[in-house]
């Protein structure tokens, strides 16, 4: 039998029968109800005025407010707006002025709030944080410890082709690895550079960025198509913070060299511009002494890698203990029976899960740790508590 419900002016209705009845006093009939005496006499009073209508709630807006901006006045800034849709309230309102000299506006936070109102201004929608690991405290003490990468900022050679030279460098060091001039910043071009570089002087422990692209992306750690080929690689990829340049500084006084010696002007075409940087380049390294070296230069203080570029991609190994998943097409994995979404980044590669807690599992691509898995929700949440996004397929 389903429990009997009313709602709050059935309780009114009764309250009144039970007035009319002469059976309870008014203060027998605000403990029977749970009500005040004020609010009791107000019924009281609204039912003899006007019967039970009177029993109604009121809507709460006031009946009339003395700041109101005029009818007039909202009608000529509405007509204003939609002749121009992309005028703000700051132009607007001087419009107005001019065509009204003598006529009291209402404020530019009045005016906004007016074509809110009326649907003339569209909600924008929030661009979404991705988060950041914190500040990069691995140690240059060594080489091949620490690469940095980054692009010297973009600029047009002399036939108008942009130009963004790629450059890789030891951090401890300081060798000019390399220095490319590319058509763009795209994966399919960088990626290459980078394998070149590998198969020269073989492979870092880790390579420190930005957080541009493709170094990285908004998906849920950070990750991109290059930083997965790293990590496969045993490669940590470890980014700078936003708007920290000086916690990539050693590059970065590199690139003031960089762009000083050989973009002032810019060559003719790109492919004589990459002949000055390759210039620059068997200078820098070779013969330029370098301060922060004592005056040696990069190559005397520079060996190659002892970890080779293998001949074969890796696929990523987890401890005995670890549960995998294949990450599939859609960007996540199933995990007792149910999909949980990750990041198509990482399609097609197996991620590994710890158990650390009662239905929580820390995620692992390789040795990065992309977050937590909380088997109440079927959420992955990265260290900010910030939840991988689901994506329509």
């Amino acid at each position: 039998m389903p429990w009997d419900q009313t709602s709050a002016m059935d309780q009114k209705r009764l309250f009144i029968a039970d007035y009319l009845s002469r059976s309870f006093t008014i203060v027998e009939l605000c403990d029977r109800y749970g009500v005040s005496r004020p609010t009791a006499y107000k019924w009281i009073q609204r039912f003899l005025d006007r019967g039970y209508s009177g029993l109604e709630e009121l809507p709460r807006r006031p009946s009339r407010c003395p700041h109101r901006t005029a009818d007039e006045l909202v009608q000529a800034i509405l007509d204003l707006r939609r002749k121009h849709p992309s005028w703000g309230a700051k132009k607007l309102l001087k419009i107005l002025a001019k065509r009204r000299p003598g006529q009291q506006w209402p404020a530019r936070s009045t005016v906004a709030d007016i074509l809110k109102r009326h649907g003339l201004i569209k909600k924008r929608r929030r661009r979404a944080y991705p988060g950041h690991p914190g500040k990069p405290m691995t140690p240059m003490d060594r080489p091949n410890e620490v690469w940095c990468a980054d692009y010297k900022g973009e600029f047009k050679t002399g036939d108008g082709i942009y130009c963004y030279p790629l450059t890789i460098s030891d951090g401890c060091s300081r060798y000019l690895l390399e220095c490319k001039g590319l058509c763009s910043t795209s994966h399919r071009l960088a990626q290459p550079v980078f394998l070149r570089t590998f198969r020269q002087y073989g492979l870092p422990r880790i390579i420190r960025t930005d957080n541009g692209a493709p170094f990285a992306t908004t998906a849920i750690a950070r990750l991109s198509r290059l930083s997965v080929w790293w990590i496969r690689l045993g490669i940590y990829p470890e980014l700078i913070e936003p708007g920290r340049p000086q916690q990539n500084g050693r590059h970065e006084r590199m690139h003031r060299t960089l762009k000083r010696e050989t973009t002032r002007p810019p060559a003719a075409t790109l492919r004589s511009q990459q002949f000055r940087f390759n210039r620059f380049r068997e200078e820098y390294n070779n013969v330029r002494p370098h301060e922060a070296l004592d005056l040696e230069t990069p190559h005397s203080c520079y060996t190659p890698s002892r970890q080779p570029y293998p001949g074969r991609l890796p696929t990523v190994e987890y401890p005995d203990h670890f549960e995998k998943r294949l990450v599939s097409r859609n960007g996540g994995f199933r995990w007792c029976s149910e999909r949980v979404p990750l990041t198509h980044t990482l399609e097609g590669q197996y991620v590994g899960l710890e158990e650390v807690d009662d239905g929580r599992w820390d995620v692992y691509f390789g040795r990065v740790r992309l977050g937590q898995l909380d088997e109440r929700t079927f959420t992955i949440k990265d260290a900010l508590g910030r939840r991988a996004r689901r994506r329509k397929v």
